[in-house]
């Protein structure tokens, strides 16, 4: 009985998780054509950076999360969320007065973080399916954007991080870590990332060495207007 309750939790998880606005309208969505990004992109090959265990004997989590400066009651996305690893912790960090949106691209995956979401009985936790080159967040919606050893994945990052930008609200941050190496081997070299989220109108705020979590701790503020896909120039990976 416990399992099918579970089920049907993580069912109703993902049929009410789909905000009822999204933040990329029809026009939006023919938005472009955006440059393509100078860089190989790694393969996602895991849901699963380390074990849990071994990240909290590290304290990984709360480092980064002490460093993003995560409180209660904010609202928080977990992009590339895998086994739900942040979004666990941060669930607990923002408390019941807050809101985390756990993402991935994988469907699977997706299902699976859903069921332990359930499984948990965190109230406080939605689970998506997002795309590629699309996170499709709701607008003027997150105090943090958490992007953790995931972004040398992603194939369409002036795209990506175009679309990501309203959701944004006015002081809120995006929290990349990632390792210093380059992104065919699972990592950004930080002068890349910072050419990269710049091109979109993004400007770094942060930047810490965390080895706890494997690399550093980037973050990026949007500011001024977005630029339009066509006048976005890509960085070339010497940059």
């Amino acid at each position: 009985m416990r399992l099918v309750a579970a089920l049907a939790c993580a069912a109703l998880l993902l049929a009410g998780c789909e905000p009822g606005q999204p933040s990329v309208d029809d026009e939006q969505d023919k938005a472009g054509p955006f440059p393509a990004a100078d860089r190989p992109v790694a393969h996602i090959i895991s849901s699963r950076w380390s074990t849990e265990e071994a990240r909290d004997r590290l304290n990984e989590a709360s480092e980064v999360m002490n460093k993003a400066g995560l409180k209660a009651g904010m609202t928080v996305a977990d992009i590339g969320a895998g086994e739900g690893y942040y979004t666990i912790r941060a669930a607990a960090r923002v408390g019941k007065e807050g809101r985390v949106l756990a993402e991935d691209i994988v469907a699977g995956v997706r299902d699976t973080l859903a069921e332990r979401v359930a499984r948990e009985r965190l109230d406080n936790v939605s689970v998506r399916l997002g795309l590629p080159a699309n996170p499709r967040l709701p607008d003027a919606s997150f105090d943090r954007v958490l992007m953790v050893h995931m972004y040398h994945e992603i194939e369409q990052p002036y795209e990506f991080l175009w679309r990501m930008r309203p959701s944004l609200k006015p002081d809120g941050l995006v929290v990349v870590v990632d390792a210093n190496r380059p992104t065919q081997n699972h990592g950004t070299p930080p002068g890349l990332l910072r050419c990269e989220f710049a091109a979109v109108g993004y400007t770094q705020v942060g930047m810490y060495d965390m080895p706890s979590a494997g690399g550093y701790l980037a973050t990026f503020r949007a500011v001024g207007p977005r630029p339009e896909p066509r006048a976005i120039k890509p960085c070339k990976l010497s940059a």
